[in-house]
């Protein structure tokens, strides 16, 4: 992996960071972005850290993006990309959440689509994981959680 490619997407990570870290400080109400403000804190301070490390030469490590993993990856981008700019706000979060997570399942599980069981399995997986964040940052954590957009 040459530094362009180490300046270059630790960049855009970085960028993305700086970008995540403003919205949450910048959104109101205030109590719905106290756990993402510290989230994105510390993703922008890591973020630059590693950034910082590219430019300097510092980064040695992996082999870069080829063109096959990246048409891997594509298919997730995109449902992530969908999910958030777009889903998560017209479908309701928990709805969006749930079909988007499935969505993931089903394009990377290795098991066979033509099988009902598969299917059924992504089902039950998708509903024990939904509730399990729900509950993980609604009752354990008390993070603020969306509330009027249940559904």
């Amino acid at each position: 992996m040459n530094r362009s490619q180490h300046v270059f997407g630790s960049g855009l990570v970085f960028a993305v960071g700086l970008w995540v870290t403003w919205v949450s400080y910048t959104q109101q109400p205030v109590e719905a972005f106290l756990f993402p403000r510290l989230i994105a804190t510390v993703f922008v301070v890591l973020a630059g850290w590693t950034f910082g490390k590219a430019v300097m030469g510092l980064s040695k490590v992996g082999n870069g993006v080829t063109r096959t993993m990246f048409v891997n990856m594509l298919p997730g981008l995109i449902v992530t990309l969908i999910y958030v700019f777009w889903a998560a706000k017209s479908l309701g979060f928990y709805t969006a959440t749930t079909i988007a997570f499935f969505i993931l399942l089903s394009i990377y599980d290795p098991a066979p689509h033509s099988d009902v069981k598969s299917w059924i399995r992504r089902g039950i997986i998708t509903g024990v994981f939904v509730a399990v964040m729900y509950g993980l940052f609604s009752m354990l954590l008390n993070v603020y959680t969306p509330r009027e957009i249940l559904f």
